[in-house]
């Protein structure tokens, strides 16, 4: 197994990235990973390392890197602020589903270059605000994005011209959507929006809720990590990348 930190040069500089990859000589499939929002952290690491163990090479970037150097967030602190979206406006601002699909054009251009990435076709999985990321590559780029999921994305299917949803005319990657049960961000009519979205144009997709669970259930460093619907999640998104990556 390997952990490597890379920069990649995008359109608005250059963003910090990490590469995990298997044990071996591979050449393995590809994956990236759109973190969610509390940004780059060694809980961020073991998830990526875990998804490379499974035989992927695995890009996780720190998608908040327009908003300057910063240390990592510890989710303890951050979920004692007052105001969490006033105290980090700055990084949250800095970021949305279309400059991290314009960023992603460099994240497959550098894929393009390894030696240990298998073929042109990528799987792709969000968390919080990257769910959203991960279905709006998968529309924005239908010729590489053979795989897509989201794990507790937020406005998913909203008014906005940024909704994922808009794009699913677009998508070919077959698409796994896992809601939780109790989250404001994407609540039974926006799910019902998207998987009607999904449907209408003929996206290959399953849509889940999880019972239970409740927004930010996949992440150990939460005080809402539910290590069950964890476990299902990796089931889940294994499947669904062993399906069309191989």
């Amino acid at each position: 197994m390997s952990h490597e930190q890379v920069s990649i040069r995008t359109r608005d500089g250059a963003c910090p990235a990490h590469v995990f990859t298997p044990a071996g000589a591979g050449p393995w499939p590809a994956a990236i990973f759109y973190m969610d929002g509390l940004g780059i952290r060694p809980t961020l690491f073991a998830m990526g390392q875990r998804l490379a163990d499974a035989g992927h090479v695995v890009l996780l970037p720190d998608l908040f890197y327009r908003a300057g150097p910063h240390e990592p967030l510890d989710p303890k602190k951050v979920f004692a602020m007052p105001d969490v979206r006033t105290a980090l406006a700055h990084l949250f601002g800095s970021i949305d589903n279309r400059r991290a699909a314009q960023d992603t054009e460099a994240f497959l251009a550098y894929l393009d270059k390894r030696g240990d990435v298998a073929g042109k076709r990528i799987g792709t999985t969000g968390y919080c605000m990257g769910g959203g990321m991960s279905l709006t590559a998968a529309g924005t780029y239908p010729d590489r994005v053979a795989a897509a999921a989201s794990f507790h994305g937020g406005s998913l299917a909203t008014d906005t011209d940024l909704s994922p949803h808009r794009l699913a005319p677009k998508m070919r990657a077959r698409v796994y959507v896992a809601g939780a049960d109790q989250d404001n961000s994407y609540p039974p009519d926006m799910a019902a929006r998207l998987e009607k979205a999904l449907g209408e144009a003929g996206v290959d997709h399953r849509c889940e809720i999880y019972p239970g669970a409740l927004h930010g259930w996949t992440m150990a460093d939460f005080p809402v990590y539910n290590e069950a619907a964890a476990e299902r999640h990796w089931r889940e998104m294994l499947a669904l990348f062993a399906g069309k990556l191989r």
